[in-house]
This record gives structure tokens, sequence and C-alpha cells, in this order.
């Protein structure tokens, strides 16, 4: 497809799986649009047959999309597409799943020297090759599993046939499904769209068995706020659980051909009998956010919620469900349930906003918006300012698929939310970091692989004096998402670092502190085993929130410390200490796992006069190694002096590769 090919000069692409390749186009037959013809699956069984087969194979039926709206039909209607296999799980991957399984408790680091695969993963694009699909997941691989027996669903865009399909075919009407969204007024249309859904699965036309889904509706108080969070919470018959922090609406645009990421939590166990938390009253879940450390000795308090522990991240997550009852009894049920599970295995911290008035300076243990991220960072070293080592500053990159409307100056974005991003628990001369914001063109939506249908998913505006003069102060910011646009910068260096993910336009939203300028510049570490660039990373933070004031929050009242957040939001940051005190995290590319094996990291120049391995070398050598999933190319791209980011209110007569141009609706 001609939409596939850079318009700019060769480089020298490297990827992370080994080869080092000359690229002047990364063009894809047109026949990778057709999906491989699918095999039927098995007939029915019962219930209790099926829980005891596990090795056959089971996928959701293919739905036929209506033409007029763009979502399923009757989901009870059979359809003539006969449905698909899923795609078979190679033996890699079965033991990383297998190893994911057995993650250790979060006090206890894996061995020096071993290599942790991306925390993070991308979701599967259906129209891109498989090598560039490695490691990614899709929705089927997260709830095509018969012993799935409970499913909550948090987001903004919601469709139930959509969701309901990805469920196994034989138990789906047994799964408890509940449905959390933002449309709190009754007669808003889209919920009532989601109520006319919800019957028919419920209700089914052919007279079958219902489905058993519940709808909750999630009170927004502030004007401009909304539900905007997107995660699962899944429940097992094995009495174990899953929680599922991700960045895709529940539609079938965002899970087809965008890019998305995904955490996963290990599967939880109960808790053992002795250490269940005491029920919690109705009372308590209507009340302000609750200090679940209350009953709690100071000793333990300083054990259990540590910043990136599994006790603090449950601390934060039934924090961010129970603040969901201030006003009715929403998230009661789930919050009670996750409390008698085991987080220990968990490595993270749940950075969440919650629309209301929160006070910065009071006791609770679990702070939102950029005040969360802000008390995260306290706890998380960064790489310390050293001649011999680092000689460039750090770099945030602020990936998003949208940006707000956040004032005529840079006021809140520098001295808000960009200062809350800079702090660390480092003390004294650490490095100030520079920003940088990735945002599509229009050139790069056309070139998508669904053409400007993708730029339905992106949006910032540009058109008033404010705005306008908001694109004044981001434009030195500003940064492509594919490094391959013909009016964009020139990009330092010839060495690209393929990501695979240009043309799957990103819905995705990520924050990376890159420690050594890796995100614009050649690194300045490499590799000994096949010369592959390290990109050292200090923290990375994978969430559904974006660049603006409802999602973050702004100060309404600086001397007593009261910030107004609007939206919903939740995401999870990482950081390389979570698994090994000397531990380092390096960005990966087209795999979620670190190339070398074993890991043997050097600085160039790293021997010594004798030939010996330095210090550094040797020290470097004994380090785990984490990998993290990056969804874009690197060096990063800056804008071209005449290029404006992309506007999905705006009107585009230039076609995309399909032919088709973009009217302002």
């Amino acid at each position: 497809m001609d939409h596939l090919s850079p318009s700019r000069p060769k480089k020298r692409r490297l990827s992370s799986v080994g080869s080092v390749d000359e690229v002047g186009s990364s063009s894809s037959s047109s026949s990778n649009r057709n999906r491989p013809s699918a095999t039927p699956s098995p007939g029915r069984r019962g219930f209790t047959q099926t829980l005891l087969s596990f090795t056959r194979a089971i996928s959701p039926p293919r739905s036929q999309l209506s033409k007029r709206s763009g979502v399923s039909e009757s989901p009870f209607t059979k359809q003539d597409s006969p449905t698909p296999t899923p795609t078979p799980k190679s033996a890699s991957a079965a033991q990383s799943f297998q190893a994911e399984e057995n993650v250790p408790p979060s006090n206890a680091f894996p061995p020096a020297g071993r290599l942790v695969k991306s925390p993070f993963q991308l979701t599967k694009a259906r129209d891109l090759p498989s090598s560039l699909n490695r490691d990614a997941i899709s929705l089927s691989d997260i709830l095509n599993d018969p012993l799935i027996s409970e499913c909550w669903e948090f987001n903004y865009l919601h469709d139930i046939n959509f969701l309901m399909a990805h469920f196994d075919p034989d138990v789906r009407h047994l799964v408890k499904v509940h449905i959390v969204h933002g449309f709190w007024k009754r007669e808003d249309p889209q919920r009532l769209e989601l109520e006319a859904q919800a019957s028919r699965w419920q209700q089914p036309p052919n007279g079958g068995t219902g489905a058993n889904i519940t709808l909750h509706s999630a009170f927004l108080p502030e004007m401009f706020g909304t539900h905007h969070s997107k995660m699962m919470i899944l429940l097992r018959h094995d009495d174990t659980a899953q929680v599922v922090i991700h960045t895709a609406n529940m539609i079938a645009r965002d899970w087809t051909n965008m890019t998305q990421a995904a955490w996963l939590s290990p599967r939880l166990p109960l808790l053992k009998e002795k250490k269940r938390p005491a029920s919690i009253s109705s009372t308590a879940s209507t009340a302000s956010t609750p200090d679940l450390s209350e009953n709690e000795d100071h000793d333990d308090h300083d054990r259990q919620y540590k910043t990136g522990s599994g006790e603090k991240f449950k601390v934060d997550l039934l924090n961010y469900l129970r603040a969901y009852d201030r006003r009715r009894i929403t998230c009661k049920l789930i919050a009670d349930e996750l409390a008698r599970y085991d987080f220990s295995a968990v490595r993270g911290s749940l950075i969440a906003s919650v629309p209301g008035r929160h006070s910065i300076r009071d006791e609770s243990p679990t702070r939102w918006g950029w005040a969360a991220a802000k008390e995260a960072l306290k706890a998380v070293p960064v790489t310390v300012d050293n001649d011999d080592v680092v000689q460039k500053r750090p770099e945030i990159v602020v990936q998003i698929s949208s940006i707000a409307t956040l004032g005529p100056t840079d006021n809140w974005l520098r001295n808000t939310l960009f200062s809350a991003f800079s702090g660390s628990k480092n003390k004294g001369s650490s490095a100030k970091p520079d920003f940088k914001v990735m945002f599509p063109t229009p050139d790069e939506i056309r070139r998508s692989l669904d053409g400007y249908e993708s730029g339905r998913s992106i949006h910032t505006k540009i058109s008033s004096s404010q705005q306008a003069k908001q694109l004044a102060y981001l434009r030195p910011m500003f940064c492509h998402w594919a490094n391959d646009s013909p009016g964009g910068a020139d990009i330092e260096g010839d060495d690209i670092q393929e990501a695979g993910r240009e043309r799957a336009a990103p819905h995705i939203k990520t924050y990376i502190r890159y420690s050594s300028g890796g995100a614009t510049n050649k690194p300045e570490v490499t590799t000994v085993a096949g010369n592959h660039p390290i990109i050292p990373i200090d923290w990375a933070l994978v969430t559904s929130a974006n660049l603006s004031k409802q999602a973050w929050g702004e100060e309404v009242n600086a001397s007593s410390g009261e910030i107004r957040v609007s939206s919903y939001e939740i995401g999870v940051l990482v950081w390389p200490a979570l698994f090994g005190e000397d531990a380092v995290m390096t960005g990966t590319f087209l795999t979620d796992t670190p190339v070398s094996t074993p890991p043997s990291l050097s600085l160039k120049n790293d021997k010594g006069d004798d030939g010996s391995d330095s210090p550094i070398s040797r020290e470097c050598r004994a380090r785990t190694v984490v990998g993290l999933r990056i969804p874009y190319n690197l060096p990063l791209q800056p804008y071209g002096s005449d290029e404006k980011p992309w506007v999905a209110v705006g009107s585009y007569d230039e076609p995309d590769w399909m032919g088709k141009v973009w009217r302002r609706e």
C-alpha cells in the first residue's frame, strides 16, 4: 500500500529482534487486509464439561457490523460468517505467560542479570504483519477464557455487542458483566443506546438464555468532566482476580488498527484467612475517601504502603473504586470483593483521578491527578548527573491522543503538570528534564491504516485566539508520532529505532522519562551483543489521562492546597527499582524483551588501558534489565516550521491513502 511508504530519505533502521536493515519503505501488501479463512468453532458443550476441556480452540464469533451505526446487530442472530479461531500462541508466548503467572511478591527481586519483559504490552493491530505484532495482546486474549466468572468494565465509550463477542461463546451468558459509564443523565442518548443494547442481551429475541449485564453510571459533578478511565477487573472461578488497565475505548475501532497499550496484573490469589480484612460497612463507602491504614500500627503502615508495592497499589485502587460511591452506591460490590485478594505480586504505582475538590495536605494515603504523580515520583530514583556517564539532559516525552484548552500561557503546563513530573527521590543536583509533546499531524493521519477515520479518536483545537496562543507555546515541544514526515525537522543521527507502529494511529497515552536525552539523541550506552543501543529510562506511565486540566486537575486555592479534578482517569507508573535494587530499564522495539542474552551492558570506552572491563561495565553486567515497549520510533522528529497538529473538527481536502477527504462535521 502506497500509504506505508515513508517520504524521507533512507536511514539505517535498527530492530530490537536482531537485524539491521536499510529501509526505504515499509510497504505492506493489500492482501494483509484480508484475514485468514476462519475455522468453525467446536460444538457447544455444557458448562461443567467446558471447564474440564482447556485444549480446544475457543473464541467469539465474528460480529456483523451495521453499516448505519457501526455496531453489531442482534447478538443472538446467527451470522453467515464462520467463527475464527484465535492465532495459536507460540511456545515463547506460552512461556512468558507462565512467567507472568509466577511473578514473585513485590519485595522479592528477580535474580541479578535477569531480563524482565516489559510491564506494558501493545495491543494487536489487525492490518499490521505478525512481525510488528510480536508480544502484542488482543481483547480476546484478555476475555476469551471460560474461567472468567465476573467482569467489571470501566470506560468512556462502550459497545456492549463488541464487548460480549469477546467472551468465550460457551459461557458468555454466565459471566456477570458490570459496565461502568459516565452517562449519568437519564435522557443522554448514549445512555439510552447502552440500555437498549443491554436489554437485547438480557432478553434475547430468539428466546435463548439471557446475559447477566448490569449498567452503573458514575456521577460527574464537574461540567466538563468525563468518565475516561479504561479498566477491566476480572474475577475467575479458580478464586483469582486480575486488573487490566489500558488505553482503548470498548469499541471496535480502538481495538482494530490503532496503537493502544495495556497493563495486566498477575493473577491475584485470595488472601489467607488471617490476613483478610474485616468487612466494610455501607456507610464507609459513601463517606469521604477512607484511609485504609487507620487500624494499622505504624510499622505495618510503613511496610505495607511503600510506594510501588502491591499493598499500596491495592489501597489506592480500593480508594479509587470507593470514590464512585460518594453520591450513590456504585462500586461497593467490587471494592469489597477485591479487598479479599492478595496484591503482593503487583509492581507499580496507581496514578488515578476522581472528580471533585481534593486537598493535597490532608492525611489521605491516596492522592489524585497531578498530585498523585508528584507523590509517587518522590519514591522514584532517577539518573544522577555524572560527567562520565550522562552528558545530556533527561527528556520526558508526553505522548497523548488529545490536548484540551490549557490556557493562553504555559503557566499551568509548566508550573503544575510539568513541575509534578520533574520530581524524584534524588536530593540535590538532578538535572531538570526537557519536555516533548508527541501528537500526530494531518499527514500522519492520512497515511495511517484507517486513514482519516482514525482521526475521529484524536483531538485538539487551534482555531480560537486562545488556542492559537496555546499552539505557539506548544509548537517548540511538538514531535511527530511517525518520524518519517517529509515536512518534519531533520533527525539527529542515521540510526532509527523502529517500533513498527508508524501507520497505526495513536490512541495510546504514555509519559516516559528518558535519562540521557535518549528520545531525541543517539544513545551513549550500547549493548555489546549486536551493538544495539540501550535507551535508558527512569520511569514510564501508561494512562487514560490526556493533556488536560480536567484529567490532571488544577489548583484552585494555593493557601489551602485544594485542587479541582473533573474526570475519572487511571494509569500505572513503573520504574526500574521495582524489579531489583540495581535494575535498569531500557526501551525495547518490536518485542517486549531486552535484546542481549544474558545482558551485557557497557558504556562506550568502558575498557581499561589493559583491555579489561571497567568497574562500570562489571557492575552493569550484574544488573537486572527491564524492558519497556516503546510504541514509537526513536529518535523523535520535531515538527517542521509550517506543520500543525491534526484537528478532528477541521477539514482536509488532500485525500488519504484510501482516496477519502475529511470534512468538518
